[in-house]
């Protein structure tokens, strides 16, 4: 078998090992000189940074290995070392070339988007209002990384003094991936990025999620589906059966979890006797809540 022919056309790999093999075959195929890197913008808006944080405790793949690997990080104020007016400049630079926008944080209107700065500029404030037009306008691709980035999240929560909004909200005619979270899932940014860059955009949903992430319900996968089933209910939050009298939201909320699980891919909310809050449904947090509840059947959708 060639290497090319180990390259799998991404609707032939699993929920579990897509992103693994999607970044790998990107990288060898950036390597083989196949395809090149692309530039990649991340901006952090108003947020409080746990998707960037998330992102660098990534393993399998690692996170900073990887993104090196297959993109230029032309601006990333987490991880780059300029800072000022210096790395505002570097950002400039990014307009004159064609790169992928990558956005966490939701977008501050009030005062005209003084509410959130992210820099200066010529002696100007810069507001995430501003650079997510700016950048927004002339990207090839742009992801909306987490819950606050998809629909204003946390940020946005009543009673949103700083009046934030979704990306989609600031950018209504652009075409945006969306990856809700709270925050995102190292892999389901690795591997979308990876797709973008190797087969160009992911098959999205009416929301604009990838379906390789965002497919199946949270509940159709959980290992206590079992107990729903037969009508065992947990009563505190340390019981071992279904947590959904208990306010789980696993069966609203689309997302891999189950399968694919967090910190190293060792554990999940659930399995360490939490309900899930749905921190990747769109409407989080104010739709979910209360997210421990000792009489609830209430379902809420998106769809």
């Amino acid at each position: 078998m060639t290497e090319e022919e180990q390259i799998l056309p991404p609707e032939s790999l699993t929920n579990e090992a897509i992103a693994e093999r999607l970044t790998g075959n990107t990288m060898k195929s950036i390597e083989r000189g196949i395809i090149k890197k692309r530039n990649l913008v991340y901006l952090e808006l108003n947020g409080c940074s746990g998707n960037i944080i998330s992102l660098l405790n990534g393993q399998n793949p690692d996170f900073e290995y990887t993104l090196n690997s297959l993109a230029n990080l032309r601006y990333s104020n987490s991880l780059m070392a300029a800072e000022g007016e210096q790395a505002i400049e570097k950002l400039m630079e990014a307009l004159d070339e064609d790169f992928i926008l990558a956005i966490e944080g939701a977008v501050a209107l009030k005062n005209n988007g003084l509410y959130n700065v992210i820099g200066s500029w010529k002696g100007e404030p810069l507001t995430g209002l501003k650079a997510a037009k700016m950048f927004g306008e002339k990207a090839s691709h742009i992801l909306a990384v987490g819950a606050c980035a998809t629909h204003g999240g946390v940020s946005a929560a009543k009673p949103n003094p700083s009046e934030s909004v979704g990306l989609q909200q600031v950018l209504p005619d652009k075409d945006i991936i969306m990856l809700p979270g709270c925050p995102v899932h190292p892999d389901w940014f690795l591997g979308t990025l990876a797709h973008l860059i190797l087969y160009g955009e992911p098959e999205t949903d009416n929301l604009g999620r990838p379906l390789m992430f965002y497919s199946t319900l949270i509940h159709d996968r959980c290992p206590r589906r079992p107990f729903f089933d037969r009508g065992i209910f947990a009563e505190k939050l340390s019981d071992k059966t279904c947590l959904f009298k208990l306010g789980c939201r696993g069966p609203v909320t689309r997302v891999d979890c189950p399968t694919r699980q967090w910190n190293g891919h060792v554990n999940w909310p659930i399995g360490n006797d939490t309900p899930c809050i749905g921190c990747a449904q769109f409407g989080f947090p104010d739709a979910m809540a209360p997210f421990v509840s000792y009489d609830t059947t209430r379902v809420v959708d998106d769809e």
